[in-house]
């Protein structure tokens, strides 16, 4: 059974429908947020070095809990009215991403996945999309609305990136 190596909650502040994940080592990351990003796209995007999450609210603070387990962790079905869900691999020179805003740029928040380098298999879920796309066709953004919810990870072994899910019926490795 997996065991959870560190939970953080993290506030992110949403700006122009979305923020990134990206390794904190710039060097490592080809196409820094927000170039390359698909404004109005799939809910999560892959790119090297980095995970861009697409908003349903202009502008917001989302409250993000990033969990890292050393398995494949349970379910987070039961744990939200999850209205999203995606996943993604990623390459983490660094152990550690920065939270980057479409226009404020990097955050001074991180997220710590390890001390070393490491390919990681993300799940990300959301709630709360509904309402923020709610509230932004009404004009009225801020606050704390969205709530990308569990960010889930797993780090691969070596050698071996493994697949998304190894059991189509259960939820793959992922960064809470």
């Amino acid at each position: 059974m997996a065991e959870l190596i560190q939970q953080q909650k993290l506030d992110v502040e949403v700006d122009f429908y979305g923020f990134a994940l990206q390794d904190l080592d710039d060097t490592q990351v080809p196409l820094e947020y927000p170039e390359g990003r698909e404004a109005g796209g799939a809910f999560l995007t892959a790119h090297e070095g980095r995970l861009d999450v697409e908003s349903a609210g202009h502008t917001h603070t989302a409250a993000m809990t990033a969990e890292v387990w050393d398995g494949e962790p349970p379910a987070a079905d039961d744990r939200g009215d999850w209205e999203e869900k995606a996943e993604a691999q990623l390459h983490s020179p660094s152990g550690e991403l920065a939270l980057w805003g479409v226009a404020a740029g990097p955050m001074d928040t991180y997220v710590h996945l390890s001390d070393t380098d490491g390919m990681w298999q993300v799940r990300v879920y959301c709630e709360g999309r509904r309402e923020v796309a709610r509230l932004a066709q009404e004009g009225r953004a801020g606050g704390r609305r969205a709530v990308p919810g569990p960010v889930l990870a797993r780090r691969h072994v070596r050698g071996r990136p493994g697949p998304l899910h190894r059991d189509p019926g259960r939820p793959g490795p992922a960064m809470r």
